[in-house]
């Protein structure tokens, strides 16, 4: 079974595993749907993720990880700019300003691209034993 899991960057830097293309992974994995990644990616590519890789947000305790292959990566960058409504300060993610770029590994510091912050990985996997 083949399926695309987000990974944010601040879970990869704070006790994310390194991996690559052909690398076996072991994730905790959970619904991704959310407005934060709609704005990101767009409906489309939004609506085309399965999963995302959770240490931090609310995986049920006890999860069983998914263990899986790596057959591809790409770093996503965007632009953040204050939204109507929000707290003084808080940015944002603004809609249609996602990029995605093929990488063959990744370790949570991809760098930013011009005026495009590096936000995450979308991975997609072939999930082991199926």
């Amino acid at each position: 079974m083949k399926l695309k899991v987000w990974l944010d960057d601040w879970q990869m830097q704070c006790c994310g595993d390194p991996f690559s293309i052909g690398s076996e992974v072991s994730w905790t994995l959970i619904d991704p749907k959310d407005e934060w990644l709609t704005d990101v990616l767009g409906a489309d590519l939004a609506d085309t993720v399965d999963a995302a890789e959770d240490r931090h947000l609310g995986a049920p305790k006890g999860a069983t990880p998914t263990v899986a292959t790596v057959t591809a990566i790409s770093a996503v960058h965007c632009r953040f700019a204050p939204r109507p409504g929000s707290p003084t300060g808080t940015l944002c993610p603004v809609p249609g300003t996602g990029i995605l770029t093929t990488v063959t590994s990744a370790d949570g510091w991809t760098p930013n691209r011009e005026d495009r912050e590096f936000i995450g990985y979308l991975a997609e996997v072939e999930v082991s034993g199926e």
